[in-house]
């Protein structure tokens, strides 16, 4: 099977978040037809397995993307369309390497629903055994890897106040969620770090009222993004204090996660790099996966990789080198030999990067 086909067939199945199932089962049949063991498991995740027994690494991908269907076709030696970089090209990569895999070990290669809303799919799967390593299937370029990804507390707060004549001295529920938000920028500013990736963030991401009801209403969605060694429960507690409180609900809440730079799988992939003639680059990065998941759960070695740009992650512009999707899977393949036990190389990566 040609490698861009195993993408290209990905990609026809359009799947935005809640709507996976034909993508699901085109990855399964994909991955039969190249030699793996596949089924879709009890929270709708498609899983390929190749070899048996231990150690077992594991390639938690997701086959979920964002909104906005994109048409699918090849041009001048990339593949275009929604996921092509976010994350199917991952996908398509670690299925690729894993072919004709039989040992020793296991190679699990799990296509993961729900990680754009709220990683249902990967809370499924990090409830099983932990495995011997992990690889998170997100873009980080061929000849990239990621090792951090920031925490993410994404709360929705509703303010509600008793309904007045605006000329009353007393503040409206829009002046209280806008105060309190302000409030959040003071908490940001007091966490602030050398870099983006070390300094808390915040956003207001979504704002609804209804002054005309009695009582006013507003409601305020924020997202924040957590640095390393600032868990969300100590944001909980600093969050600001208002005349009125608000009634909050927690959207989304993981923890910062950050590997060390000499992790075992985080070699294994710069050393695969490196014998495709690149220069291993580390990132830290700004926003979340289902890494931070995985790590907090089975805290064994891991990292992220997969082939693209991730600054065309949700964008119209979405696609995928056909060249870069084929080094991405012998860089995969040659990390999987090492950290099956074929080889103890363990070189050390020359660059590092915090990016958004």
């Amino acid at each position: 099977m040609d490698d861009a086909d195993v993408l290209g067939r990905l990609l026809a199945r359009y799947s935005p978040s809640g709507e996976e199932g034909a993508a699901v089962r085109e990855f399964v049949r994909i991955a039969r037809e190249l030699g793996y063991r596949a089924r879709v498991d009890a929270a709708g995740n498609g899983v390929a397995d190749a070899g048996r027994g231990r150690p077992t690494v594991l390639f938690l991908g997701h086959i979920d993307t964002v909104e906005g269907a994109r048409p699918v076709r090849r041009r001048r030696g990339r593949l275009h369309g929604r996921g092509a970089v976010d994350a199917k090209g991952a996908l398509a990569a670690a299925l690729l390497a894993g072919a004709g895999f039989h040992g020793p070990g296991t190679f699990r290669v799990v296509a993961a629903v729900g990680e754009e809303t709220d990683s249902r799919g990967a809370r499924h799967v990090v409830r099983a055994a932990a495995p011997d390593a992990v690889i998170a299937g997100e873009p980080s370029g061929w000849d990239g890897v990621t090792i951090g990804y920031k925490g993410d507390l994404r709360l929705e707060a509703t303010f509600r106040q008793p309904r007045r004549h605006w000329s009353a001295p007393v503040p409206t529920a829009t002046d209280l969620a806008v105060g309190w938000v302000h409030g959040l920028r003071e908490l940001a500013g007091r966490h602030a770090g050398e870099s983006p990736f070390r300094s808390l963030t915040v956003k207001a991401v979504g704002f609804s009222s209804d002054p005309g009801a009695d009582p006013e209403v507003a409601v305020v969605t924020v997202d924040l993004r957590l640095p390393p060694g600032l868990p969300t429960a100590t944001v909980l507690d600093e969050l600001p204090v208002s005349s009125a409180p608000p009634r909050l609900r927690v959207l989304c809440r993981l923890e910062a996660t950050e590997l060390p730079r000499g992790d075992p799988v985080v070699a294994a992939l710069c050393a695969g790099i490196r014998e495709q003639g690149g220069r291993p680059t580390l990132y830290r990065k700004s926003g979340t996966s289902d890494l931070n998941l995985a790590a907090a759960a089975w805290r064994c070695g891991g990292a992220a990789y997969g082939p693209g740009d991730p600054r065309l992650d949700h964008t119209a512009r979405e696609s995928l080198s056909v060249v870069e999707l084929r080094r991405a899977s012998r860089v995969l393949r040659s990390a999987l030999g090492r950290l099956a036990g074929a080889s103890g190389d363990r070189p050390t990566p020359r660059r590092s990067a915090d990016v958004p």
